[in-house]
């Protein structure tokens, strides 16, 4: 099955990432078990968390941006008392407060997971993947030179309280589902400052990514089995895109293979992207302007 550099493969694989593995570790065992260079995904994961990774092989890969926008769901495990520097149950402990004992019961907890819900400012974790002047933040901390990092606005649309481990440690075992861009750590460490303790991100399992569900994924496993069909292992790039779909008849297919604009009017308002199908693969991401539709993707030979 595997080739070196370019495949014909071109598909959205849903995966539940392993603990202990960066999310371009993931990427790398996926080139290795296809024999495809361009691999990419939709949306990084710690190395301690596990859960829904969408990984993009082949020309699927300029889908990326699409789905990385996606909402995402969390099931996470806050612990208080202590802080550390990722933010994370990885860090080292870098100070401890008492913990309230109200926030010990489901009584005390849920009006604080309520409170999520909303928009609001968040600054990342001193340790995360963000470049500032060509400079990684996570770098620039473990060298002891952390870096300002600006907030960035954020949206938790849903959170609940799934239990409290009276501890101790006390610990709330919640759900969230967020806007692209939010770390889950910072909420942690944000939470406890607020309720006058300290606390971290003491586990994380990402359950949905856009329209992926954590039941849809598929173990990695399954990917590096030497007798797995790969093809059969993709999801339908159409209906995870959450886009108004468009199919094209075989004249239509033509002049979007070659990027034409198409005097289509389909139901979405202006500037909208749409989905662009052809016998069941995804052909293209058009945006809808007043004279019709326009290009912004055309991925020839298609997604599955």
């Amino acid at each position: 099955m595997a080739r070196r550099g370019a495949t014909d493969l071109s598909g959205i694989l849903a995966l539940d990432k392993p603990a202990g593995m960066t999310s371009h570790d993931v990427v790398s065992a996926v080139r290795r078990a296809t024999g495809e260079k361009r691999v990419g995904h939709a949306g990084t994961l710690d190395p301690m968390a596990t859960g829904v990774l969408v990984v993009l092989v082949g020309p699927a890969t300029r889908l990326a941006s699409y789905l990385t926008a996606a909402e995402k769901s969390y099931e996470a495990r806050i612990v208080f008392g202590s802080e550390t520097d990722t933010d994370d149950a990885e860090g080292e402990v870098i100070r401890s407060a008492p913990v309230p004992s109200e926030l010990s019961t489901e009584i005390g907890a849920m009006p604080h997971v309520a409170a999520l819900v909303g928009t609001y400012e968040q600054v990342p974790p001193a340790f995360s993947a963000i470049k500032r002047n060509g400079v990684t933040a996570h770098r620039a901390a473990r060298a002891g030179n952390a870096l300002e990092l600006e907030a960035r606005t954020i949206t938790v649309t849903d959170a609940l309280l799934m239990g409290v481990e009276p501890g101790p440690p006390i610990a709330w075992n919640i759900s969230v589902r967020v806007s692209k861009g939010t770390y889950i750590r910072a909420i942690a460490r944000d939470l406890g400052r607020e309720l006058g303790t300290v606390a971290h991100l003491g586990s994380l399992r990402r359950t949905t990514s856009g329209a992926i569900e954590i039941g849809r994924s598929h173990a990695l496993s399954a990917i590096t089995d030497s007798d797995t069909d790969i093809n059969s292992l993709f999801t339908p790039a159409a209906s995870i895109l959450g886009l108004a779909i468009v199919e094209l008849d075989d004249s239509g297919a033509q002049a979007v293979a070659v990027g034409r604009s198409l005097p289509l009017q389909p139901p979405v308002p202006l500037g909208q992207a749409v989905t662009l199908t052809h016998q069941g693969r995804v052909v293209a991401i058009y945006t809808r302007s007043a004279a019709g539709l326009k290009p912004a993707v055309v991925i020839l030979g298609g997604v599955t």
